[in-house]
């Protein structure tokens, strides 16, 4: 049986990258990194050009595509599928609900945890990260709606990434069990 796929949910800076790194000392899980065009931060993707998505595209390997801060992310398949061959547990970072659906309906079973903080908290980690686009990210956090039926929601001010991490790795260890 082939491992879970989880997606972690929210606006920025609900703590998506955080949760992973703690998911990721457990072995099991690793960050699925999106391909990227544009500018912006670097780490946690894997930069591409323009054309290089035109190809993406052209080939129908996409399964998710969104612009944000200036910059192309996409969700591609051939990437989802190395991850599962490799027999690792693909964290996806998402922050629409038409990405998790698309997600979703691809064959893997998705654990889909919803993450969410009060504003006042967004607004401090924002600032924290000096990334130059506070504003814009704030504005992010502001749109995200509310997921309506995640497996699980947890918000990030009242659980430590430990904690999340330890509820998630307890929601998808029966696969591993199962396999």
């Amino acid at each position: 049986m082939t491992p879970p796929g989880v997606i972690l949910y929210g606006p920025p800076p609900t703590g998506k990258s955080t949760i992973t790194r703690e998911l990721e000392k457990f072995g099991q899980f690793q960050l699925f990194r999106r391909l990227k065009a544009g500018a912006g931060r670097r780490d946690e993707y894997r930069m591409a050009s323009s054309a290089d998505l035109a190809e993406c595209r052209e080939r129908g390997d996409i399964i998710w595509e969104n612009r944000r801060y200036g910059a192309v992310y996409v969700v591609d398949r051939p990437e989802l599928m190395r991850m599962l061959r490799d027999g690792v547990v693909p964290v996806v970072h998402l922050g629409q609900p038409e990405a998790v659906d698309a997600l979703v309906a691809e064959p893997l079973s998705w654990l889909v945890v919803a993450l969410t903080c009060p504003e006042p908290v967004a607004a401090e980690r924002i600032v924290a990260r000096a990334t130059g686009d506070a504003e814009d990210r704030l504005a992010a956090w502001r749109q995200t709606p509310a997921l309506p039926t995640p497996d699980l929601a947890l918000d990030t001010s009242t659980c430590s990434a430990s904690a999340a991490a330890q509820v998630i790795i307890s929601a998808v260890m029966p696969a591993f069990t199962n396999a």
